[in-house]
């Protein structure tokens, strides 16, 4: 899985295809800084449109972006999540840490 980025005025949505797991993580983790250090981005949506399985290094993964995000003074949301995606998301309580759209 290699991340996309898409800019619609001051949001970067990142999108996600395919597994999202350990393997994803350097790609996702370039991505991500490259989208954060960008000063014309206010807000970093993570799209799951098209995210068929996440596991738990994928959870970390969104933790650790989050931190980043609220370090640069943005705001993070996970967005077009899936039943699959969405199901997974809310067993790990991640609806009171995250804004999931």
């Amino acid at each position: 899985m290699s991340p996309k980025v898409e800019y619609e005025g001051k949001v970067a949505k990142v999108i996600l295809a395919g597994q999202f797991d350990f393997n994803s993580h350097r790609d996702f983790r370039q991505c991500c800084e490259m989208v954060i250090a960008n000063p014309d981005v206010n807000e970093v949506q993570i799209d799951f449109q098209r995210v068929t399985y996440l596991d738990s290094s994928a959870l970390g993964m969104l933790l650790l972006v989050k931190e980043k995000v609220n370090a640069a003074n943005k705001s993070l949301a996970l967005v077009n999540c899936k039943d699959t995606v969405r199901q997974v998301l809310e067993i790990a309580c991640f609806g009171k840490i995250f804004t999931i759209r």
